[in-house]
């Protein structure tokens, strides 16, 4: 539930300026009505004095009425049987006190106010030409308002404090959600390599252990092993880097997916697409047989994502799929499809699937970018570099 405290907002000088102007007119209107101060200095002198007192000091008293709302209306309440000048703080202090909505302080100042009002008719009060009926009428109804309105500030107060709050618990729930989403790609990207940094060490123990137990081999045949042993460990050792920097941040516990190498065949994922019902038109001038095996997964896992936001959010359009580059300039995947005339119902726009292809594309030190261009046309851009 929100307190009454955490919704109202603080005041600026403006704020002050025109509230304190407009406590001054209601107080010189009461103070001055039907020549109500003039027949006080005639035939109240100490009276007059007082309503002066009371009045200045409620002025000052009023500043304190959010921090002491209570004290501070019971006060001007009291201050206000005597003095006129003392009705235009009271007005303020009920008032910012209604904006608390809380009943259990609002009555017991509604019942002091109108005692209050007794006591100025029956004790205080100039000769007034009206009855003294229509003037009791007139303060209820003044009460009643200064009440209502105040009631409904508060309420404006505490809704738009409610739909801030609302705002921020979205942005972080938002927030959270690409975090998980990050995490899940990180996981995934570690579970593909696992197993192939694996192969690699276990390829290096069996050209080790031919060395360690041959003695047939020639010069030339162990050169060509030793040869073999330190590229197979220089691509585990690149492999592992990789590894590491995916997991730079905890991912959680995963256990190892069954071995990945040699899977990312592009041209059967295209083909895979057609299959399912995708129009899409597929241009590659890169040989994809020389890409180094990393790239090859990251290119493959990016075409992948991208064909799936294709499918989802624009069924049925014609996918324009390009694929480029060159050892020494790095590799461009272009996707590009028209947006669908109408939103295909029932599929949540997440947006985390391309939050977890970004994630892919900067850990392996690529650019990412998805862009709605004016002719209404989603074109998502990787780069990626070319590493042995």
């Amino acid at each position: 539930m929100v307190r009454p405290d955490d919704y109202q907002p603080a005041l600026t000088w403006r704020s002050h300026v025109w509230r304190l102007a407009l406590m001054l007119v209601l107080s010189a209107i009461a103070f001055g009505d039907q020549n109500h101060a003039q027949y006080l200095w005639s035939h109240a002198r100490w009276q007059f004095v007082a309503d002066i007192v009371l009045g200045a000091v409620s002025l000052v008293v009023v500043w304190w009425r959010r921090s002491h709302p209570v004290a501070v209306n019971t006060f001007v309440n009291l201050a206000s049987s005597v003095s006129t000048l003392s009705l235009g703080p009271a007005a303020l202090a009920l008032v910012s006190l209604s904006t608390r909505r809380r009943w259990v302080e609002i009555i017991p100042q509604l019942l002091l106010g109108l005692a209050m009002t007794v006591v100025t008719q029956q004790f205080f009060a100039s000769p007034r030409p009206e009855p003294q009926a229509l003037q009791y009428i007139t303060a209820v109804i003044a009460t009643a308002a200064m009440v209502a309105w105040g009631m409904y500030i508060g309420s404006r107060r505490e809704l738009l404090a409610q739909l801030r709050a609302r705002t921020v618990l979205a942005e972080s729930e938002r927030d959270s959600e690409v975090a998980r989403a990050r995490t899940v790609e990180r996981t995934r990207i570690a579970r593909e390599m696992h197993d192939i940094v694996a192969h690699r060490i276990s390829a290096i123990s069996m050209h080790a252990g031919a060395l360690a137990y041959r003695t047939d081999l020639s010069a030339d045949d162990m050169r060509e092993t030793a040869q073999t042993i330190r590229d197979t460990a220089n691509r585990a050792l690149t492999e592992l880097r990789e590894v590491l920097g995916v997991l730079r941040d905890d991912p959680g516990d995963a256990d190892p997916e069954r071995p990945q190498s040699g899977a990312f065949d592009i041209d059967a994922l295209v083909a895979d697409g057609v299959r399912d019902g995708m129009r899409i038109v597929y241009t590659c001038s890169l040989p994809l047989a020389e890409v180094p095996e990393p790239l090859l997964r990251t290119l493959y896992r990016s075409l992948q994502e991208a064909l799936t936001n294709a499918r989802k959010h624009a069924p049925g359009v014609l996918v324009s799929v390009l694929i480029k580059g060159a050892r020494g300039s790095g590799v461009d995947l272009l996707v590009d499809n028209p947006l669908p005339l109408t939103a295909p119902a029932g599929v949540p726009a997440s947006g985390l699937g391309l939050v977890g292809l970004s994630e892919r594309v900067a850990l392996a030190g690529g650019r990412y970018s998805a862009t709605l261009g004016d002719d209404k046309r989603f074109v998502l851009h990787v780069w990626l570099p070319w590493t042995a």
